[in-house]
This record gives structure tokens, C-alpha cells and sequence, in this order.
């Protein structure tokens, strides 16, 4: 599976500024690419356009060699899936049936759920180590584990590109760290993700490519270990950072930690 992307340019009207310039890159199978960069910069527009929720832009986005623009919803549904960020919901839905919810291009218009869908629904479960909340109220459960449940729904959906809007946004730092580690293994296990976070770490410590974004504009596509400065840190979120390494027994990562330490009133004087 590969997505390319290639002098992508979006605004929401003729009269608004670009919200998307010249945008491009690359993507394939077993890559797990970092989006980073400030809010309002464009990343979630991005993602509306190559899930095919908008198509007034410029350019071209193609999924495994193929024009998005010449593929309608359920083709792009059979390749790409979305997870949003984890919100309380207003329905207490059973876990299992939520992610059921993600087969809608399997079952047919008011048809019921089979065997062998709810089969692979708790496979999915399984997977990310929550299959024992099938019984469970989404509302019920933990934030973390709430996020898990979109990724399965998701996965039923069978495609293999996963498209992810800040997936630890609102999670307690342990939860965060559970849900990231399973993201990692769904790439090693052949999806492609593309998934974006404020958090530097994220990209050092999970992802194999990093995308920044600023102004609507690509400043840096690489490897994080390399491409992800504290110099470019800076530039992006206005912050002094000190990027080093650091060893532990998994090995030698980046860690990203601030250099002002002076937390008073006039500390940006």
C-alpha cells in the first residue's frame, strides 16, 4: 500500500488564504509518519482530503498508484480508515458493537451483524488487548482503552492505511504510552499510519518518518532521530528545547526536554 502526495494546495474559499501550500510527500506500507506542527497549520485538512472529504484542491493525492479524485467513497473506504480523537459519547454503546460499527461496507443496509463479523470484530479486540471489554459500555471505560476500540473499528474496516487525528489527545501519560506502543506494532504488522501529535517524543520514540508542518507549508520530511532539530523544534512551536540522546536498555533514543526552566510572569521578557 502506498499513498503520494504532490503539490497539495487547499483553501476554504477563493478568498481565504491558503490553508494547504504546495504540500508533498510520500508514504508506503510499514511506515508510521509523525505529523507535527502548531494548531491551525493545516494538518487536520490534510487528512479531510486525503480521506476524501474534500476535493476542491489542487494537486493530487494517489492511493497505490491511483487517483484519489477518480475513486468514490466506498473504493476510498476499502483503503482508508479514520480514527478520530477519543471523545465521551453520547450513546453508552457496547464495545463490541462499536467496533462492529466499522463494517458498514461489509454488512449489508439494516442487516445484522453474522458469525463471522463478530468473529473478526473480537479478533480486532484481541489485537490491541481489549477484547475482554466486549461486553463493556464505551462510556464506561477508560480513555485509553476507548481510543483502543477506534483503532479495532477501524481494523474491521480492512484497510490498510490509518489515518490517526492526535490518538493520545486527552490521555493520562501511562495510557498514552499503551496506546502508542500497539500503534507501533500495527506498522510493524504492514499498515501504513499517519498520525498526528504536538508531542516530539511521540515521533522519537514510535515513528520512523517525521512530517512538519507550518504555515501551511512543509518544512522538514525525514527520519526523526535526524530531521527533528531543537533547532526546528523551535522554529515551530516558539519554544527552546535541547534535544540528546538517551540510553536504556531498549537501546539509544532522542529526548526532547525544555531549556527554560524559569516559570515566572516575565519569563518570555
Amino acid at each position: 500500500m502506498s499513498l503520494d502526495v504532490s503539490n497539495l494546495s487547499f483553501s476554504y474559499t477563493k478568498e481565504s488564504r491558503l490553508v494547504l501550500n504546495g504540500v508533498s510527500f510520500s508514504a508506503k506500507s510499514g511506515d508510521l509518519l509523525a505529523v507535527l506542527g502548531p494548531n491551525g497549520v493545516g494538518k487536520s485538512t490534510l487528512f479531510r482530503c486525503i480521506l476524501g472529504f474534500l476535493t476542491n484542491y489542487s494537486g493530487q493525492i494517489q492511493l497505490n498508484g491511483i487517483d484519489l479524485k477518480k475513486l468514490d467513497s466506498r473504493s476510498i473506504a476499502r483503503m482508508v480508515a479514520y480514527i478520530p480523537q477519543s471523545t465521551y459519547p453520547v450513546f453508552n454503546f457496547a464495545v463490541l458493537d462499536l467496533v462492529l460499527m466499522g463494517m458498514t461496507n461489509q454488512i449489508r443496509l439494516l442487516g445484522e451483524p453474522k458469525a463471522e463479523h463478530v468473529e473478526k470484530a473480537l479478533k480486532a479486540m484481541k489485537s490491541l488487548g481489549i477484547d475482554k471489554l466486549k461486553n463493556a459500555g464505551y462510556a464506561e471505560i477508560s480513555g485509553g482503552e476507548r481510543q483502543l476500540a477506534l483503532i479495532a473499528r477501524a481494523l474491521v474496516q480492512d484497510a490498510k492505511i490509518l489515518i490517526m487525528d492526535e490518538p493520545t489527545a486527552n490521555l493520562d501519560y501511562g495510557n498514552q504510552i499503551r496506546v502508542m506502543r500497539r500503534i507501533r506494532k500495527l506498522a510493524d504488522a504492514g499498515y501504513l499510519i499517519i498520525l498526528s501529535t504536538h508531542n516530539p517524543e511521540h515521533a522519537f520514540l514510535y515513528a520512523n518518518r517525521v512530517l512538519v508542518i507550518k504555515d501551511g507549508c512543509v518544512i522538514a520530511d525525514g527520519i526523526p532521530s535526524a530531521d527533528l532539530t531543537a533547532e526546528l523544534i523551535g522554529t515551530v512551536y516558539g519554544v527552546k528545547v535541547h534535544v540528546d540522546d538517551y540510553q536504556n536498555i531498549a537501546g539509544v533514543h532522542k529526548i526532547c526536554v525544555p531549556v527554560d526552566t524559569d516559570y515566572s510572569d516575565n519569563a518570555d521578557d
